[in-house]
């Protein structure tokens, strides 16, 4: 009896068809403006959101989803070893969807399987995604953004260059920002500098490359084959990549190694030798993950604003869905710049 009177007291919960009503207009009406739809005229769009507020009304996120076609989820695709960078994209995609319907769903593939794009599309039509946020290498296929243009599912790729329209595309200078700290490197007397580069078929190690050779090129610095050692974004690669670089004679005074995980790898391993980091061999990183104040000495890098990035892309994503206009703001070029720490001296003898 109790619990029947309680029910009693409680006002019934309005429905879709009463805020119609309260309007005057159709149902249809009142869900073209819940899903943002642009088929209306602003009169019957303030008229029916003015009732919204006063009523408090709160639009069933099922029903929404049946008339958008798609549930309130953001897919992240990646194949890449550097779980910091992942975690740092994750960071950033819900800053963004806090406080609205939107829940971030993660799919790890593997881009060398013949079934990529088979498992892809799958996840896609699944779990009818609102939106996919791609990450590098996975963002670099330009058959997969297509694929997921015909399945009609919005995207936005993250990359180290452009590769798509703005509307689709989140991307940083590595290039540039390399070669600045390369230069940052000659301008304290290093002209024996190493290079441990990224994975083969990622398009960051490849820019991060050109950026590093650039800078010694503009120097009129020659770069030897042996002072370039294959990484793959992982600590131990970058302890093995370091390891055939300090068996070099005479050995590089510097090092830049293409992410902090293979720079902790090449802190690590000089540690081991005995070689004094700065006094022995400058070190500079790529991300400034939180990896890099943390050893010691603490690492110079080259910033990657990631979390800014996710933030971004996942705006670019749901922006027409959470307000008009709310995604025409989000920037597509972001800036990586160099964070100067303890890891860096002059060589001992230039």
């Amino acid at each position: 009896m109790a619990k029947q009177n309680q029910d009693e007291g409680q006002a019934p919960k309005l429905t879709i068809n009463d805020i119609a009503r309260m309007a005057d207009v159709s149902k249809k009406t009142v869900s073209r403006v819940i899903n943002r739809s642009p088929l209306l005229n602003r009169e019957t769009r303030d008229k029916v959101e003015a009732i919204i507020r006063e009523t408090g009304y709160v639009p069933n996120p099922q029903a929404r989803a049946l008339a958008l076609g798609r549930n309130f989820l953001i897919g992240l695709v990646y194949d890449n070893p550097n779980a910091q960078m992942i975690l740092s994209m994750q960071r950033g995609i819900l800053e963004a969807l806090h406080g609205t319907e939107f829940e971030l769903v993660i799919r790890p593939v593997d881009r060398g399987s013949n079934l990529v794009m088979d498992d892809i599309r799958g996840f896609v039509t699944r779990q009818r995604l609102f939106g996919v946020v791609l990450l590098p290498p996975m963002s670099e296929n330009d058959a997969l953004a297509r694929m997921l243009d015909e399945q009609g599912c919005r995207y936005v790729r993250m990359g180290s260059a452009v590769l798509d329209d703005p509307e689709h595309m989140v991307a940083s200078n590595d290039k540039e920002a390399v070669a600045d700290a390369v230069r940052y490197l000659i301008a304290q007397g290093h002209r024996r500098i190493g290079l441990i580069a990224g994975p083969h078929g990622f398009r960051s190690a490849q820019e991060r490359r050109e950026g590093f050779e650039q800078a010694l090129t503009e120097a009129g610095i020659s770069l030897p084959r042996s002072l370039i050692a294959d990484g793959q974004y992982t600590f131990e690669s970058g302890l093995s990549a370091s390891e055939s670089l300090f068996d070099l004679t005479p050995r590089p005074t510097a090092i830049f190694a293409s992410n902090d995980e293979m720079a902790a790898g090449v802190l690590y391993a000089a540690r081991m030798r005995g070689i004094a980091v700065p006094e022995e061999l400058s070190i500079i990183g790529f991300d400034d993950t939180p990896l890099t104040t943390r050893v010691w000495p603490p690492l110079s890098t080259v910033r990657w604003p990631i979390v800014a990035m996710g933030r971004a892309a996942a705006l670019k994503l749901i922006g027409t869905a959470i307000g008009e206009g709310s995604e025409v703001n989000e920037p597509s070029m972001f800036s990586s710049t160099l964070i100067r720490r303890a890891s860096v001296a002059p060589p001992a003898i230039s």
